[in-house]
């Protein structure tokens, strides 16, 4: 339904002034007066002048309407901007091209798209700007095809479009032929050059994950602007590619660039992703001179907590002048992945008390650490009660962090009957979940249950298969171990290796399973075999319950592959390469299993050294051989 301009003001009536002399100069001092109060943005006066011209039939020029126009945008006065529509459009009163083109744009930006379309379809005239204001309030909004259509209305009209154009219509491409199509329509015009339109065609190659296209679309000419620079960083960082996100940005100050707040954005992003926290804390150094950006410092912030560095994070965060819910958000999640899930719920409660309302994310990071700190009650209140509370509906990642939640404190049953009541279809996630507390706590039964409905819905899930292959293995049932294998092998399954990742002097080293490139590889081999020698004169017992592989052979077999899981050869390099005052900070590609938790708790402590470990689901702080987790993990 297209909405009705309500028509408030008084009809217009002829003045019963007695000379013409007078009536021209109170004339002129009304039109006068109501210029005045439009370019001071004096709303008020300005609406009771427009009034008074309504009603001896007068009109101001088309520029300062458009400042009236502006001034209701700033305000959000939208019954205003309504009245001055019906004001320009009264008694005859023919307005220009330009004046219906601010109006079609304050109705677009209020998202009150039928009326702009009522105002565009009456429109006698539609240029450029016409037609390219439409474009973008469709793009911006949830009707992003009614952007492509208006574009061929366009062409067919015979009006060419210009880079603002395909810069709106970019935005609304959901797949990958329209964008390809638009791209020849751009070269067919000869508009690929403009800074405008490449970074727009790199956003969006990025924003469907074509990174190669958005690369070639910025290697095919030398780029010259910042904008462009900005929007290739940024797609590699936001696709997860930080290796190539760094080269680009190292490129980009060979060419002579000074970064902005959008240049560090992505590259603190990259670092964030790469676990890169030397580079981070240099890129901080930048940071400072747009110290009062929020965006730019929720970055900073969420670097520091994903880089395992609470102490650097909770400086940042204090020391933010402005903070939104993203900034509390951020805070309260990386307390409770890094292990400190009590400092995360009284950062909540703070939060309840002078921060912004908590969000979908908020409430996601609580749960979050009341499952890793075993807080079954509290995490039930939190959840059962978030919709009266906060006004958000429970998701399928709130539902999962409560069958963690219920899985690590043995409560299966209760688990599973909420996976049959949740809103949501349950996903593998969901059911991974559950595999996981089944394994723990060992209930067989229900762990070759939940297997099946991950294979189900993910029938390449490798480590799956071989958490399957075990179990059966556990309970003699040979027949089905061989099956499993069979299936594996039929589907060309194959377990992703591990492999860790740690950063010494500005260069980052990777180590994995049964890889021998790195050039200190025997080194490395001999420190570990001799330190474990000594780990197990203190007590250590390589534990092969956490052998997830289809090895048949020999208990020393399947302890000499613990002995090289890529996370203790990233370790013992550490122990070899940094100062004995460095934390040594390792990613990993995978869970961290229980015998290299065990490992490094015991190095640790035998070596009095921090170890932080970062996998895909939390972070392990190990000090005086103790981990952040508690070993409720």
């Amino acid at each position: 339904m297209r909405a009705t301009v309500m028509l408030k003001l008084a009809p217009p009536r002829l003045s019963r002034f007695c000379s013409s002399s007078a009536f021209s100069h109170h004339n002129a001092s009304v039109v006068d007066e109501f210029t005045k109060f439009c370019y001071q943005r004096d709303l008020p006066r300005a609406m009771k002048a427009m009034e008074a011209m309504h009603r001896n039939r007068l009109w101001a020029d088309a520029i300062t309407y458009s400042e009236l126009i502006k001034c209701c945008l700033i305000r959000g006065a939208v019954e205003q901007g309504r009245l001055v529509h019906q004001h320009v459009f009264s008694n005859g009163y023919d307005p220009k091209t330009f004046l219906i083109n601010t109006l079609l744009n304050m109705y677009a930006k209020f998202g009150l798209l039928d009326e702009a379309q009522n105002l565009f379809d009456k429109m006698p005239e539609r240029n450029v700007v016409s037609w390219t204001t439409m474009i973008s309030a469709y793009s911006n909004s949830s009707l992003k095809y009614k952007a492509l259509e208006f574009l061929i209305l366009m062409l067919r009209e015979g009006v060419r479009p210009n880079m603002f154009t395909y810069s709106s219509v970019l935005r609304a491409c959901d797949g990958l032929l329209d964008l390809k199509q638009l791209h020849a329509s751009i070269m067919k015009v000869g508009l690929e050059s403009d800074v405008f339109v490449r970074s727009a065609l790199i956003d969006t190659y990025s924003k469907l994950g074509e990174q190669i296209a958005a690369l070639n679309v910025f290697n095919e000419m030398v780029t010259g602007d910042l904008v462009v620079w900005n929007s290739i960083i940024g797609g590699f960082a936001q696709n997860s590619d930080g290796d190539e996100a760094l080269l680009l940005y190292k490129r980009m100050k060979r060419a002579g660039f000074a970064a902005d707040q959008s240049t560090l954005t992505s590259v603190l992003r990259a670092c964030t992703g790469l676990a890169l926290l030397e580079l981070g804390r240099q890129v901080h150094v930048h940071v400072l001179k747009f110290d009062q950006d929020l965006i730019l410092n929720n970055a900073l912030l969420d670097m520091y907590c994903k880089c395992g560095t609470l102490k650097d994070a909770s400086l940042v965060f204090t020391k933010m002048v402005e903070k939104d819910v993203i900034s509390w958000s951020t805070m309260i999640a990386g307390l409770a992945q890094n292990g400190f899930s009590s400092d995360a719920l009284k950062l909540f409660e703070s939060m309840k008390v002078r921060g912004p309302k908590p969000n979908y994310i908020t409430v996601l990071g609580v749960l979050f650490a009341c499952s890793h700190a075993g807080l079954v009650k509290d995490g039930w209140y939190y959840f059962q009660s978030m919709k009266e509370l906060f006004g958000i509906d429970p998701g399928r990642e709130h539902y999962g962090c409560i069958i963690d939640l219920l899985g690590r404190a043995g409560r299966l049953d209760e688990a599973v009957k909420l996976i049959h009541e949740m809103n949501h279809e349950p996903d593998a996630v969901t059911w991974r979940i559950l595999l996981g507390a089944c394994r723990v706590h060992k209930n067989v039964d229900l762990a070759i249950y939940a297997a099946k409905e991950i294979l189900k819905l993910d029938p390449t899930d490798a480590g799956t298969y071989i958490l399957l292959s075990n179990i059966y293995a556990n309970s003699q049932k040979w027949e089905d171990v061989s099956e499993v294998r069979k299936v594996m092998r039929a589907r060309g399954v194959k377990k992703e290796p591990g492999c860790s990742w740690i950063e010494v002097s500005k260069q980052v080293h990777a180590f994995m399973l049964g890889d021998d490139s790195h050039p200190r590889t025997e080194e490395i081999k001999r420190e570990l075999s001799q330190l474990i020698q000594r780990l197990v004169r203190v007590g250590y017992v390589p534990d092969t319950n956490f052998v997830l592989q289809d090895l048949e052979g020999e208990q020393e077999q399947m302890e000499d592959s613990l002995q090289y899981h890529s996370e203790k050869l990233a370790i013992v390099f550490g122990l070899m390469s940094l100062p004995n005052e460095k934390t040594i900070r390792i990613r990993k590609n995978l869970r961290i299993c229980g015998d290299c938790h065990i490992f490094a708790k015991l190095v640790s402590q035998l070596e009095n050294r921090v170890i932080v470990v970062r996998d895909p689901i939390r972070y392990h702080h190990f000090q005086d051989g103790v981990c952040s987790c508690g070993d409720y993990w």
